[in-house]
């Protein structure tokens, strides 16, 4: 499961970055509300994703390899739960982006 605890966060710094692309003033001493920048929370997301597909890798290598102590069901729910995680992070890179896209396109 991903963790949104950051989500706040990613928030409070995307308004920051609308603000200052529209030239209103913006405090750059402020440390983040959450303590977290975004390219943290990003970089944590990215390991989770990746530590899931780790996982339901090694359990269908186990399975395959017949192991006793790995059972199909949970084998096919790592994989989907991995599948989903990827798919997930895959749209979070869509719209980051597309609204780098739309930041470029603006004017200045």
């Amino acid at each position: 499961m991903m963790d949104t605890r950051g989500i706040e966060q990613m928030l409070t710094e995307l308004r920051a970055m609308s603000q200052a692309a529209q030239n209103k003033p913006v405090q750059a001493g402020d440390p983040p509300a959450g303590g977290v920048s975004f390219a943290e929370v990003l970089d944590n997301a990215l390991k989770d994703v990746s530590a899931a597909q780790k996982e339901a890798r090694a359990m269908a290598e186990d399975f395959s390899a017949a192991d006793s102590r790995v059972n199909l069901q949970d084998v096919m729910v790592n994989l989907q739960k991995a599948n989903l995680s990827f798919q997930q992070m895959v749209q979070v890179r869509n719209r980051l982006v597309s609204a780098y896209q739309d930041i470029m396109s603006m004017s200045v």
